[in-house]
């Protein structure tokens, strides 16, 4: 938590010391943001990858069809920067008007919560994902979020609905991170060992892809019900940008392991060159790799304030939007993050030796 920087009066060394501790602590809220423009969040996300201007997803998210589509609206002047939120916004960053929707999870998972149970509080993570079109381009490395504006006080109770009876008192519209480094250090030995052994391969157009398939209560992953569209109904496909990489990716400032998978997106793993070729049964390896990553006690949810920033590494960590508004609840929010010029930073056999079940 950082409270006494001007990010409008951002130095060369002010801009060393917060690259460092992005990577070190994985997510840096800077506080008493609310003057801050959208081409300053620009310039400064783009500060961690000057060789890219393109947005995350370029223009791949534009899809109407896409799950990503409903959520983002790039500002006119600075198209980088997305707008999202919730309610009726006027005059702001150049749009003289538009409704804004929070995402909810009714239109993502194939369970949901009552509405007498979201009258009472109840809430769901929506989608724990990292910011990345995971075809043609390249994650980002670092994701900003600018909560400009943020809804009201009321605390609600997140659940998660698998049969855990676990839950979490969350503020209104909170957002929530897991470390993938905790992810990686909470596996057994023999899953440690199969994640450094198994690369990930995920879908063409994958949120095009997923589109008409639903998510578990938790947000973690996907139901397999066959309704994944198929190669004729989606884009046309290049192979060379099909996306595979490491599940292990490493922290290119302390160097430690990183757990990294978007786990809705994927469409096979691949151990030892041998693909598993089923879709149900990879999303229930990863369900047994990832679920305990987001247990209660290994989730940030941040407790917003009016012109928090948060620069979070999205290389190392995996966030979900939380939170059932009502179209009174008002939230403006900007968000920002490049596509990466270069691909994330696999693990080495040096790397993981530390951690290897039979020594060399």
């Amino acid at each position: 938590m950082i409270n006494d920087l001007d990010l409008e009066k951002l130095t060369d060394h002010d801009f060393a010391k917060l690259e460092e501790a992005v990577y070190t602590y994985q997510v840096v809220v800077i506080r008493n943001q609310s003057h801050l423009t959208p081409e300053t969040q620009y310039k400064i996300t783009k500060m961690f990858d000057p060789a890219m201007d393109t947005y995350g997803h370029g223009g791949m998210h534009r899809a109407k069809a896409s799950v990503i589509a409903r959520d983002l609206s790039p500002l006119p002047k600075v198209p980088q920067v997305q707008l999202l939120g919730n309610g009726l916004i006027k005059n702001y960053q150049g749009i003289s008007e538009k409704l804004l929707v929070h995402p909810n999870h009714r239109v993502f998972h194939q369970t949901q919560l009552s509405t007498e149970e979201e009258a009472a509080g109840k809430t769901r993570f929506y989608r724990w994902h990292m910011d990345a079109a995971l075809y043609r381009l390249n994650p980002p490395k670092v994701t900003s979020l600018f909560g400009f504006k943020n809804p009201g006080t009321r605390r609600q109770t997140l659940q998660y609905d698998d049969g855990s009876n676990s839950e979490i008192d969350v503020q209104l519209g909170t957002t929530a991170f897991i470390s993938g480094q905790r992810a990686f250090e909470i596996l057994s030995p023999e899953l440690k060992d199969f994640c450094f052994r198994t690369k990930v391969q995920y879908a063409p157009h994958p949120y095009l892809w997923m589109s008409k398939a639903r998510s578990r209560s938790t947000g973690l992953g996907m139901v397999s019900e066959g309704k994944e569209l198929s190669v004729d109904e989606l884009p046309p496909i290049d192979e060379k940008d099909i996306k595979i990489y490491p599940m292990l990716w490493k922290n290119p400032v302390t160097n430690k392991i990183h757990l990294q998978v978007h786990p809705s997106a994927v469409q096979d793993l691949i151990t030892d060159g041998k693909r598993v070729g089923d879709l149900t049964k990879v999303r229930e390896i990863l369900w047994n790799i990832q679920r305990p990553s987001i247990n209660p006690e290994n989730v940030y949810a941040h407790e917003w304030k009016d012109g928090d920033l948060v620069i979070f590494h999205n290389r190392g960590v995996l966030h979900s939007v939380v939170g059932c508004l009502t179209p009174d609840d008002i939230r403006i929010f900007q968000q920002c993050n490049m596509a990466s010029s270069d691909e994330p930073i696999p693990v080495t056999k040096e790397d993981f030796a530390p951690y290897a079940t039979v020594k060399a």
